[in-house]
């Protein structure tokens, strides 16, 4: 059998996206190194080349998942839709990149936390606060633009948005996707926008 030889990166982002694949498919309990490199067709010594353990894989996925999370925020140029409800339309964008993705990201860091390393755990703390943060600067966004009370507890209130968009993912995950995702965050949007909003 020829093995192709791939750069480091690419390797890294194999084993990662296989962990991914193991924790959907098998839950946290079945991630060893064996299953991982079974999973990509590599010896456990080739997993270690480029990883020290399994610690260090899960850091790598719980960084990707976060920095997407937040790239999806991140991504849209939100300067565009002055004087429209711009933080609206931005989180229709962020929930239908999370549809598109099954919802897998929440429900790998929730796995992932599972594990109970505390270096991890403490990462995807600072990941998830990161994630808020971005949150936070859109809400701000909506302030400076007149659409949202300048009273309001920023904080509290992306923290807020944070548990919806958190809470509603797992719902329909739990339910086997059985809803229309961006549907029923519309409902969700409208009590939350009346709370905030001028």
């Amino acid at each position: 059998m020829i093995r192709i030889h791939k750069s480091t990166d690419v390797r890294k982002k194999e084993i990662v996206s296989a962990v991914r694949k193991l924790i959907i498919k098998h839950g946290s309990e079945h991630v060893s190194i064996r299953n991982i490199a079974k999973e990509v067709n590599l010896s456990e010594a080739a997993i270690y080349r480029h990883f020290k353990g399994k610690g260090e894989v899960l850091e790598f996925l719980a960084r990707d998942i976060i920095k997407g999370l937040i790239k999806d925020i991140d991504a849209v140029d939100n300067n565009v839709f002055e004087g429209g409800d711009f933080i609206d339309f931005v989180l229709k964008m962020h929930l239908s990149s999370i549809e598109q993705r099954k919802g897998i990201s929440f429900q790998v860091i929730a796995e992932i936390i599972s594990f109970g390393d505390k270096k991890i755990n403490m990462q995807v703390t600072e990941g998830i606060n990161n994630y808020i943060d971005q949150l936070k600067i859109l809400l701000s966004k909506g302030i400076e633009a007149g659409l949202i009370r300048k009273d309001i507890n920023l904080e509290a209130a992306s923290i807020g948005l944070f548990g919806m968009i958190q809470g509603l993912v797992n719902m329909w995950a739990l339910s086997d996707y059985s809803f229309d995702l961006v549907g029923r965050y519309e409902s969700l949007w409208k009590v939350f926008r009346g709370a905030i909003f001028i």
